[in-house]
């Protein structure tokens, strides 16, 4: 027992022990420090996450009101910044305008207009896969007029 006590009574003299505390700090601080990094990284995503869900809901709701798109796209940011600041979350006024014109793009019940049609407010809706389909050449009628050709040929 007189042997242990001497060795802690040297190892706590001596400066020992803060040496081992300061290589337990230098080799602790990064690992603790990336953990620290990876929990504000996957807490940045979990908020992103919820911003677009939170925008995509709002923008859904406004689709079918008598409103301008300009309004339309004020409300919904505003509803979203009050929904986030409810939940005591705060997102930058910026990083909610672009997730609330991701939602209006994104959403399917967001009509599309050509340009090159009207621009009055009666633009018909039109469907962008339709009118690729429209537009593409068609491989099988080639086909069929280029045997045709070959027959009479």
């Amino acid at each position: 027992m007189k042997t242990l006590n001497d060795i802690i009574n040297w190892i706590i003299n001596s400066g020992f022990l803060a040496l081992l505390i300061y290589i337990a700090v230098a080799f602790g601080k990064p690992f603790i420090d990336s953990k620290i990094k990876h929990a504000k990284t996957a807490q940045q995503k979990e908020l992103w996450t919820l911003l677009q869900q939170v925008s995509m809901t709002v923008v859904n709701s406004l689709v079918g009101k008598d409103m301008t798109g300009q309004a339309k796209f004020v409300e919904a940011v505003t509803q979203v910044q009050a929904y986030l600041a409810n939940k005591g979350l705060n997102v930058d006024m910026k990083q909610v305008q672009a997730a609330v014109q991701a939602a209006y793009e994104l959403s399917y019940l967001t009509p599309t207009v050509n340009p090159n049609e009207d621009k009055s407010a009666t633009a018909k809706k039109t469907d962008p896969v339709l009118e690729a389909i429209k537009t593409a050449p068609n491989r099988a009628n080639k086909l069929t007029l280029d045997k045709t050709a070959e027959a009479k040929g």
